[in-house]
């Protein structure tokens, strides 16, 4: 779903050698916000020359900072786990959020997503700050409603109707939404993940910037995942959508420069990549065909013994009874079909997976990754594999090159132009508890930039000037070919 950019408060603590190395006297806290760009793919900033890009804001976090080749996603590679992740350092299997909606064979919960905070296991950076007394913000970000965030305009949507603006107003802090309104202008209703809808909630992250001071400050941006589900990777039109998306970002670090005297710890993230498909695997529709699920009418299930947890690219098959071997039989069969043939539509069937190891779809007893073209569609009566309208989609295992994320870092203490090898989903939290000077104890990964040389000098504001390099002076002169 999401890609992420990431702007954090940055926590000032003797015992952190980042802030005692970057801290002068009389200088204030320095914020840290931390940013998604929803399948915001690595290359579209490391290779933008190739594709033809113009996002001197983008490209002028690998210059002014430490950045990563790609980011190694979870299981499965999917907006709401992947944020999660990011904020707690912790596999999926570890803090609860599986996928972007609950396992729900009966569809007993409406569509509904994993929204709420209190479904997240273990202590996440908001957490963190806020047993440290700082202030923080968020706009957007997934799985917040009812958390532990000072000032929070929660991700949420229901009918998406006018009302959907009623519930958001309800569930975010008290008050907020009104007076920030009043000074920016009205916020998205409803399940609205357009640029334009970016582009509103970027004005928001600003006011919260500069209003609230916030010490940590989450914001999430969607546009880009929105078109590249509509027309694909690599497309005019998401690049068209990444070009526009560029400007926000530099309105958010400007704006966090501004709250932080001219400093700011700006950490721009995606939570997958993007592949094209063109063809859908309709699992539920075998498991109904060979008798393991029940209907009732052709989009309502009655009773089932085994059933699909669809995400994209992969897949969690649930049974009823895991130790019903007539019914893993009955599944390995229609599995393995899948697998055969000159055209296979499955690339990998992972049978009894271990969640420690896979790190995610704890209980499944088959975990099912689709070929590259292929994606898991949601039909339970009719042909088990479809062609389908071309587009793109991620849910696919993390092995999967395409499925890459994307990580970019800068701020005091940050070396310029800081060139990392693929690095965990799992590294990003700790990365920015140590940028804000608190302990992630939970946390599975390490800072990335531990033991690394302190930069000789920090890097200028992002509106001081132009950017030393011949390329992104380029692009920042207006009227630039």
């Amino acid at each position: 779903m999401r890609a992420v950019l990431c702007v954090l408060a940055f926590s000032i603590v003797p015992s952190i050698r980042v802030a005692a190395a970057d801290a002068s006297p009389g200088d204030g806290p320095v914020p840290v916000v931390l940013m998604s760009i929803d399948g915001l793919k690595p290359d579209y900033v490391l290779e933008a020359d190739k594709h033809g890009l113009k996002i001197p804001h983008l490209r002028r976090l690998v210059h002014d900072g430490a950045y990563a080749s790609g980011v190694a996603g979870v299981v499965p590679t999917v907006t709401y786990p992947a944020h999660t992740t990011m904020v707690t350092g912790v596999s999926p299997a570890r803090h609860g959020i599986l996928n972007n909606g609950p396992f729900d064979p009966l569809g007993r919960n409406l569509s509904g997503w994993y929204w709420y905070a209190e479904d997240i296991r273990v202590p996440t950076l908001w957490d963190a700050a806020a047993e440290a007394g700082m202030v923080t913000t968020s706009v957007d970000w997934p799985v917040t409603v009812g958390a532990r965030i000072t000032y929070n305009i929660v991700q949420y949507w229901r009918a998406a109707t006018p009302d959907d603006h009623k519930i958001l107003r309800a569930l975010t802090t008290p008050g907020l939404l009104g007076e920030a309104e009043r000074a920016v202008g009205p916020y998205p209703t409803g399940n609205d993940y357009t640029v334009a809808a970016d582009r509103r909630r970027a004005a928001f992250s600003v006011f919260l910037l500069e209003t609230k001071k916030p010490r940590l400050h989450l914001c999430y941006f969607s546009g880009l995942d929105t078109e590249q589900h509509r027309s694909g990777p690599y497309s005019a039109q998401a690049f068209a959508a990444l070009e526009q998306i560029d400007e926000l970002v530099g309105q958010v670090r400007a704006a966090a420069e501004r709250a932080g005297g001219g400093r700011a710890v700006l950490c721009v993230v995606s939570d997958h990549g993007f592949a094209r498909a063109d063809k859908d695997i309709h699992l539920n529709a075998a498991l109904a065909a060979a008798g393991l699920m029940a209907l009732d009418a052709p989009a309502r299930v009655r009773s089932w013994q085994a059933s699909a947890w669809m995400a994209g690219g992969s897949a969690a098959i649930m049974l009823e009874d895991p130790h019903d071997q007539r019914t893993i039989a009955a599944v390995r069969e229609i599995l393995d079909s899948l697998r055969a043939g000159p055209e296979p539509a499955l690339q990998r069937v992972l049978a009894e997976p271990d969640p420690a190891a896979l790190g995610g779809f704890p209980g499944a007893s088959f975990v099912v990754s689709a070929q590259p073209g292929y994606r898991f569609g949601s039909n339970l009566v009719g042909p088990v594999v479809l062609s389908g309208k071309a587009g793109g989609t991620h849910g696919y295992l993390p092995e999967l090159a395409e499925m890459n994320a994307s990580f970019f870092l800068v701020g005091p203490g940050v070396p310029p132009g800081y060139a990392l090898d693929r690095i965990d989903m799992r590294d990003i939290a700790p990365t920015l508890a140590a940028r804000l000077g608190v302990p992630l104890a939970d946390a599975e990964g390490k800072d990335v930039l531990r033991g690394t040389p302190a930069p000789t000098s920090e890097p200028r504001a992002s509106g001081a000037g132009e950017h030393p390099s011949r390329t992104l002076k380029r692009e920042l002169q207006p009227g630039a070919p």
